[in-house]
């Protein structure tokens, strides 16, 4: 999409910037020196999309926000004008970003109007492209709210630890196994509140655990889990061209710790994801929505083996067929299998991890013709669980009888709420990052299986593959120059 930069800036600054009282205010809101003061480190779309949830709150206060892309310049999102309609409802003002109905509203400048425009006090924002400035300049912050492309997960959380600065993320912690590991010691080391926003209250996992503990389907076997993903491109080779850096992209920033390369949109928003230096696939995603309350409640712990089977692109070479080698994106779709060893609470489990449109066929006794585009279920030896991706409704077939479903489920807590009341003392999230780490691990794991395409053998203890010594090089990160990690 093309843009006009000029435009863009002029625009955002001229946008009417009402007080929140005029366009419908909150009661019995906190005093200004009550509230949390909380930056946005990560501008992009879906930071956008969520920003209503967490500036409406009454508790928190955002001062400061942090993007290396100052302009709305190149974003993509679900539908064109979705977040633009989302803006106007938020500031109740229907011609807010009048001019941008063909541009996604995204990116420093826009997140710093939308927020001052909130408020309704122009100047209120401090604007940065470098969260490490950030850290050093700011000096009333209280949290952070971290948005980025997964490859700064990790670090901007370590940086804002160090800080003792409480910290909310999006998924992955990482997407390398060592940095995860990190964020999650720094957590329990600082006591600092955290929030983890791929948490999930598994909405009928405890009517599936109250299944599987009565014998209903006998001994699990396996867990079989499956989404629509990817839903973005899938580059099977590096670009080879180099188009000119957007004006206001401080492409440097944003490969922060990754290793240089020239600038290419394909890595970048939206589609980041999809490379194993600045993503963490489907599995960090997704997975990680699904899978959390399914680790929690049936203590799956640590894998010893991941398994994966992935999809391959060839080419011609002149007028022979070959393969494309490639250690640097996910494939456009797998199935992998990750064993978790018996335990003295259970037998053997096998997790099974579809993407690209893969998924099981459907057991014979459940009578369907074919499973959701995304779903789970739970296998044993007498029966199956089948249930929305997330765990929704979740219907019993066992045989010989009638399909059982369960109970209507409880609704999930405010997610503002947790976070606003653990930073102020409060119970910790159930999201917490302390809670975070055997789904981090396993999706860390699933990449680095996928990168070496083959089956690895897992050592938990020693956090280390015991069969491929190259595959473990794909657990650490090797930091650029002046990216290294802070001691926390």
């Amino acid at each position: 999409m093309k843009t006009d930069r000029r435009r863009f800036v002029q625009s955002a600054s001229a946008l009417p910037l009402l007080p929140r009282h005029v366009i419908g205010g909150q009661a019995a809101q906190p005093a200004p020196s009550e509230k949390i003061h909380v930056a946005l480190i990560g501008c992009g779309t879906e930071a956008i999309r969520e920003l209503p949830q967490f500036i409406q709150h009454p508790a928190l206060r955002f001062t400061a926000v942090c993007d290396p892309c100052r302009s709305a310049i190149g974003y993509k999102d679900w539908s064109p004008t979705g977040l633009l309609q989302g803006i106007r409802k938020l500031l109740n003002q229907p011609q807010w970003g009048a001019g941008f109905e063909s541009v996604i509203p995204a990116g420093l400048e826009v997140a710093r109007a939308v927020i001052e425009a909130y408020y309704g006090q122009p100047g209120s924002v401090r604007a940065y492209t470098d969260y490490r400035e950030m850290f050093a300049k700011e000096t009333d912050l209280q949290a952070v709210w971290i948005m980025t492309p997964d490859h700064h997960h990790g670090l901007a959380a370590l940086h804002a630890m160090a800080r003792r600065l409480h910290v909310m993320t999006h998924k992955p912690i990482s997407n390398r196994l060592a940095e995860a590991r990190a964020v999650i010691d720094a957590a329990n080391k600082t006591g600092v509140a955290t929030h983890f926003l791929a948490w999930n209250t598994g909405n009928g996992i405890g009517t599936v655990k109250e299944w599987i503990d009565s014998g209903a389907i006998g001994t699990l076997r396996e867990i079989h889990n499956w989404t629509n993903r990817p839903v973005w491109p899938q580059y099977v080779e590096l670009p080879q061209d180099e188009p000119p850096v957007p004006r206001g992209f401080e492409w440097d920033l944003w490969l922060g710790p990754e290793k240089e390369r020239p600038y290419h949109p394909c890595y970048t928003h939206m589609v980041f994801r999809g490379w194993y230096d600045f993503g963490g696939g489907t599995l960090a995603d997704m997975g990680i929505y699904s899978l959390w309350s399914v680790f929690r409640t049936l203590r799956l712990g640590a894998p010893d083996l991941i398994e994966p089977l992935r999809s391959h692109h060839c080419r011609f070479d002149g007028t022979a067929a070959s393969r494309i080698a490639n250690d640097f994106s996910f494939p456009s779709a797998s199935v992998t299998r990750i064993r978790f060893p018996r335990t003295s609470a259970r037998g053997a489990v096998d997790l099974f991890w579809y993407d690209g449109g893969m998924k099981p066929f459907p057991p014979d006794e459940t009578g369907l013709e074919e499973l959701p585009a995304e779903g789970m279920m739970f296998r044993g030896d007498k029966g199956v669980i089948v249930s929305g991706f997330r765990v929704e409704k979740p219907v019993l077939y066992a045989s010989g009888k009638k399909p059982q479903e369960a109970a209507q489920q409880p609704q999930r807590p405010n997610v503002a709420d947790l976070f606003a009341n653990a930073c102020r003392g409060g119970e910790p999230s159930p999201g917490a990052f302390t809670h975070a780490w055997e789904i981090s691990e396993t999706v860390c794991l699933w990449g680095a299986a996928l990168r070496a395409g083959r089956r690895l053998k897992y050592d938990a203890a020693a956090g280390r593959f015991t069969n491929d010594e190259k595959a473990n090089e794909y657990l650490v990160r090797a930091y650029r120059k002046g990216w290294e990690p802070p001691q926390v």
